[in-house]
């Protein structure tokens, strides 16, 4: 039985990530190429589809653990009333070879300590062979894949496991080094755990420092801050959803989606939350991304890529999996890239508005580039998508893509215009004019006070939310005020904020899941806005609150079980949790920019 989500911290090397459990356990680890698979998937069914266990065979020791400064390197620490020691995780990257340190050092007294390592590739279906090689080192090799693993303990192979015991006493130290390469490439030479830790710990130090304080939330923000480089590649600039693949919206249903893609829907957030932290370098790494991922024909736009850009994500089941707590079916790729959403148009337009506003360089083909996508969401815009849910019921004129179509049309009228490019201005203010218009005829409910999911529907929708937050209206229109306090009363679960009611049947899954963490931060975002400090404050403390003991969030919340839910870390919580905090300090903050100017840009 796996660990609950939130007791799972995350490790990573800017190519691949683990997920590490409270108990010692590595339960998640990513291979570090393009398709993902994993070699450890015990998140996903049994101890028997591959994990790493380094902990003390005393059953009764106390757990503590905290990251090592602003850094990615995890301590976890096992006490009893005696003794103490502690075992030190990270990664590292070398050219082709991806690492998994594991330090034990002891504190006081001596620890008898245990680890179990079962090595399982492409996702828990393939046993390796295993075999000594003349260095000492244990390789597991199955087709393109080798691990070696370098430690001084002996190990023996023990039901299909390698298994051993080993005493640590007070000042001793010893290393574990997990090392992944291609299996066709020569063996890497050996790593020196104690030298990598200085190595590591030195690395992210300087990543840090160019980090601007966000006040009393800095703390919380930095963390955030170093959970999006986790998930960020370091050579293609893509930043994946989360690490983890279908770990479940509902326990035991079926919701369980593949997240570990690049969405071009957290473009924009994206953006401004590492500009904002004064990471520049990030987001512009992110912007070049985006263009290339996007580069061809307008109509091929698809809303989500690879980590490289990669436009096949077929989806397809794993039955040998159980899931999560039983819930399957456990899902590889992401049937939802051949979608159409309208809205993803409005985010990519809005990013690279913003990157020329921060002083990122934009050549001239990512101008051809806009407007071919715009020329082509002229034809369009006027027709129904699945929307930013992903439903699977049927395509609808959701009112959110809608707006973000306007978004679209506004940032190339913005952008035409502040930074003197060639466009046909009027036709294109002509048109943003039009959908506004629609949206405000159609997508508005009189007899509720508020915009709808879609047009004639009655049904609510947090991405309503979103309607102040991008300056289609001011945050002072008695139609956004109407439309926050629907959602109050419709869509707040103790507090938190749904999605939408996944009981009506619309779209296409059976009944529940978990608060939506991010759409959660928007209703605070919406508070700051109408000035409402108080009640964005506790809202946002109580988001705080949410995070595990080392300052992670999953996609949602189940508030009656008081359990995290979906896939881990999930970037677009902490994303939200990066810009509400920005916008609590000043009127500098991304929702205070993104709603600048709806005034002048039609907002009748």
């Amino acid at each position: 039985m796996p660990s609950r989500i939130e007791d799972y911290a995350v490790i990573g090397n800017c190519e691949t990530t683990a997920l590490v459990a409270r108990d010692g356990s590595i339960d998640w680890l990513g291979l570090p190429r393009f398709d993902s698979a994993a070699c450890f998937a015990a998140l996903l069914g049994e101890t028997d589809h591959g994990r790493w266990l380094i902990a003390p065979t005393a059953a009764d020791a106390r757990v503590t653990r905290c990251y090592r400064g602003n850094t990615l390197i995890l301590e976890t620490t096992f006490e009893t009333q005696d003794d103490s020691i502690c075992v030190i995780d990270f990664m590292a990257r070398r050219d082709g070879v991806s690492d998994v340190v594991r330090l034990v050092k002891g504190i006081r007294g001596t620890v008898v300590m245990r680890t179990e390592l079962v090595v399982r590739f492409d996702y828990g279906s393939v046993m390796p062979w295993v075999s000594r090689q003349e260095d000492g080192r244990l390789q597991f090799i199955a087709g393109p894949d080798r691990l070696l693993l370098d430690t001084p303990v002996d190990l023996q192979g023990q039901h299909m496991r390698t298994v051993g015991e080993f005493a640590v006493g007070a000042g001793q130290e010893i290393g574990f080094v997990l090392s992944w390469t291609p299996s066709y490439r020569p063996a890497p030479a050996p790593l020196k755990a104690a030298e990598a830790l200085t190595q590591i710990e030195a690395f992210w130090s300087d990543w840090t420092a160019p980090f601007k304080p966000a006040g009393e939330w800095s703390d919380a923000v930095l963390r955030s801050v170093l959970t999006l480089k986790a998930l960020a590649h370091h050579e293609t600039g893509g930043i994946v959803a989360a690490s983890t693949t279908s770990l479940p919206e509902q326990l035991g249903g079926p919701r369980n989606w593949d997240y570990r893609f690049c969405w071009v829907r957290d473009a924009t957030f994206t953006l401004y939350a590492l500009i904002g932290a004064g990471f520049l370098g990030e987001a512009k790494a992110w912007r070049e991304w985006l263009v290339r991922a996007v580069a061809g024909s307008p109509d091929d736009l698809q809303i989500m890529y690879g980590v490289a850009g990669e436009r096949r994500l077929t989806e397809y089941e794993l039955p040998w999996l159980p899931g999560y707590e039983g819930s399957a079916p456990v899902r590889i790729g992401n049937a939802a890239a051949g979608q159409i959403q309208l809205d993803v148009y409005g985010e990519l337009l809005g990013a690279l508005y913003v990157g020329r506003k921060a002083g990122i360089d934009a050549d001239a083909a990512s101008w051809g580039l806009e407007l071919a996508l715009i020329a082509h969401l002229e034809k369009i815009w006027n027709q129904p998508d699945e929307g930013i849910w992903e439903v699977r019921g049927g395509r609808r004129h959701f009112t959110h893509s809608k707006v973000m179509a306007w978004v679209a049309f506004d940032r190339a009228v913005r952008s035409a215009e502040q930074f003197k490019l060639e466009a046909p201005l009027d036709h294109w203010r002509e048109i943003r004019d039009t959908i506004h218009q629609q949206v405000c005829e159609r997508g508005f409910d009189p007899a509720q006070n508020s915009f709808v999911q879609s047009y004639g529907a009655k049904e609510l929708d947090a991405s309503l939310l979103l309607i102040a937050l991008v300056g289609f209206l001011s945050p002072s229109d008695p139609r956004v005020r109407g439309t926050v306090a629907a959602i109050e009363r419709g869509l707040l679960r103790n507090g938190l904020v749904l999605r939408y009611d996944t009981g009506s049947g619309t779209d296409g899954l059976p009944a529940g899941e978990g608060a939506f963490l991010a759409c959660s931060f928007w209703l605070v975002d919406n508070y700051i806005l109408q000035g409402e400090y108080d009640k964005a404050r506790a809202l946002f403390e109580r988001l705080l609150s949410l995070r595990n003991d080392v300052g992670l969030l999953s996609e949602e919340y189940d508030p009656v079980g008081k359990r995290q839910l979906g896939n881990f870390p999930q970037a677009f919580s902490h994303l939200s949790l990066i810009n509400t905090a920005r916008n609590f300090m000043s009127t500098g903050g991304p929702a205070h920019q993104r709603s600048a100017g709806s005034a002048a840009t039609g907002a009748a």
